[in-house]
């Protein structure tokens, strides 16, 4: 290949050429520009390389910057998570729950419900009545499997949802009534749904909360409260602390089952999306390495050149991360594209939802695509930098 000696006389320092800033600096972006446009094959590989990485790494961060509310949301369908009951020896009302709900930071609590339970005799047979919000019902317990609808309303007392072992045992059917009898007193339910939930819900009547309270005699009373919490930032035990706090008569829980699975499913995924990254970097600097130690191969008479017309060691490595870092820095820009195209493409698999672009995704693909870049270049630069200008160019 034929060497620009022109192109390399701003590095001399002697021999009457003077050295001015702007004619250096535009033929240093010269040479920059001229190697690359004259081995696009070879930095098409680097480019390739770079810009996998940064999609994958942009792709892994979307997806971890957003996964704990994607999660949380995902986890939801396993029920509530918290729990509020009477501490020993005491009672809980509907008016402490309220004030708890309504203290509770914007956000936090996405479903919450006050549950009675009590015994009720029907026409057919005494049965377990169970009294709640209904309008908090198909966040709280999206797992209930319902034949017909949910009671969209609290003050609905002319419907019921019931268990679907219950049903079975009194015969009843969607649109049936079932007749409340104490005494004298009637009070009829047309069934609006039949509940399969896998538990002890299969065997209970389900009214809404203030005719429960009516019928077995505790206004205002309630059993335990059940709450669907967010749990992206790890709230539900900070939540549970605080409450415990300012109420130490009542019983205050996170539900173990559902919070911890939440943490261990999280962990497991971001180190599997960790893992993914650091393979896939690691794969791109090797790549990166092997095609720069290749260039340096072929330009080994062309740095031999500058070296002998005066260009120092520290210009020689300027030129080729120069050249690198330009590489990488479009790299970045068409891997993030790729990168949150297929972060979308994740979401909408797994949770059926698109990932939010965070703030903290383009800077972390930026510098760790710069690290990879610049550590598959340290040993090219070094292999350039100990290039003998007498020994290459010896013969010429």
């Amino acid at each position: 290949m034929a060497i620009n000696r022109a192109a390399a006389l701003p590095f001399a320092g002697g021999n009457g050429v003077k050295r001015q800033g702007g004619v250096v600096d535009s033929m240093f972006w010269l040479l920059v520009f001229r190697a690359l446009r004259l081995r696009m094959q070879r930095v098409a590989v680097v480019f390739a390389a770079l810009t996998v990485g940064a999609a994958i790494v942009t792709a892994m961060a979307s997806v971890y910057f957003d996964i704990n509310a994607k999660m949380s949301q995902e986890l939801r369908t396993f029920g509530a998570n918290f729990y509020i009951g009477p501490g020993h020896g005491n009672a809980l009302s509907e008016e402490t729950l309220q004030p708890i709900i309504d203290g509770a930071p914007k956000g936090l609590i996405n479903a919450a419900s006050p549950y009675l339970y009590g015994m009720a005799r029907t026409e057919l047979a005494k049965v377990v009545l169970m009294g709640v919000w209904f309008d908090a019902l198909p966040r709280l317990v999206p797992y209930w499997q319902v034949t017909g609808d949910w009671i969209g309303v609290n003050f609905d007392d002319r419907h019921a949802m019931i268990g679907v072992k219950l049903a079975a045992n009194l015969h009843v059917k969607l649109g049936d009534p079932v007749v409340l009898v104490e005494g004298q007193q009637r009070h009829s339910l047309q069934i609006k749904g039949i509940v399969e939930a896998g538990d002890a819900t299969d065997n209970m009547l389900i009214v809404n909360l203030d005719l429960a309270q009516q019928w077995l005699h505790q206004p205002g009373g309630i059993s335990d409260a059940m709450f669907s919490v967010n749990n992206d930032l790890g709230q539900v035990d900070a939540f549970a602390h605080g409450l415990q706090r300012r109420y130490p008569d009542l019983d205050v829980r996170p539900i173990l089952k559902v919070s911890a699975s939440e943490g261990q499913v999280l962990d497991k995924i971001k180190g599997l999306m960790g893992l993914v990254s650091a393979v896939i970097l690691i794969l791109s600097s090797l790549c990166v390495n092997t095609t720069l130690m290749a260039i340096v191969g072929e330009r080994s008479r062309e740095f031999a050149l500058q070296k002998a017309l005066g260009a120092s060691s520290r210009d020689i490595s300027l030129q080729m991360l120069a050249e690198t870092g330009i590489i990488a820095l479009a790299a970045v820009v068409c891997g993030s594209l790729i990168g949150f195209i297929l972060a979308q493409i994740l979401g909408h698999a797994v949770f059926n939802a698109a990932i939010a672009l965070r703030a903290p995704v383009f800077p972390l693909t930026l510098v760790l695509s710069l690290l990879v870049a610049a550590a598959a270049a340290i040993v090219p630069v070094r292999r350039a930098l100990h290039v003998e200008p007498a020994l290459v160019l010896k013969g010429e």
